[in-house]
């Protein structure tokens, strides 16, 4: 399996996905990182990884659907089979879905269906919920509406600051999405 991963910030999740590729505790090879953020700290991570990293804005590019051709062809071009979006904080249109459908994998900071959208954690923890959780799907046309891999409840406790509460959620996720990628690898393979 060759894959992408798709990020738009600082990069843990990337991380955590490459190094288990990386040292084959995940079946396959990350074979690019696409950030929309030329500037984000994850380019330095996949620089450091040794993982080819590419990057440019919807600016840039000349527009959404411009933008999103130009992502396909690479994709294409690099003989993409399963995208992994770890942070990637743009809605992935169709021009690209159409190309991957339950190729596309994404991880959530939520129990879902509850809190899609950005900034997960903080609407929970402001609601004063008393649990959250982390979700691994595949993405459809819908925000955060695909069908679901994984998914892990993460409780928020009284005394919690947001930062101790983010902390918690991110040890899920880094867990929990090598833990369901391994599970759609296999069962790609055994369809192949």
């Amino acid at each position: 399996m060759r894959v992408a991963i798709f990020a738009s910030g600082n990069g843990t999740n990337f991380e955590v996905l490459t190094k288990q590729f990386q040292n084959h505790q995940l079946a396959g090879n990350v074979v690019l990182l696409f950030c929309d953020h030329p500037d984000a700290y994850v380019m330095k991570r996949a620089q450091h990884l040794n993982v080819p990293a590419f990057s440019w804005t919807v600016k840039e590019a000349g527009g959404k659907e411009a933008y999103e051709k130009r992502l396909l062809k690479l994709l294409q071009t690099q003989k993409i089979d399963l995208i992994l979006l770890a942070g990637y904080l743009r809605v992935v249109g169709a021009t690209i879905l159409d190309q991957y459908e339950r190729r596309i994998i994404n991880l959530h900071p939520a129990w879902l269906p509850e809190y899609p959208g950005l900034h997960s954690i903080e609407r929970a923890y402001r609601d004063q919920a008393s649990e959250t959780g982390v979700t691994v799907h595949f993405i459809d046309r819908g925000l955060d509406t695909g069908p679901i891999i994984m998914q892990e409840r993460v409780p928020i406790h009284s005394d919690d600051s947001l930062a101790e509460l983010e902390n918690r959620v991110h040890e899920v996720e880094h867990r929990l999405y090598p833990q369901a990628v391994k599970q759609v690898l296999s069962q790609l393979t055994t369809k192949e």
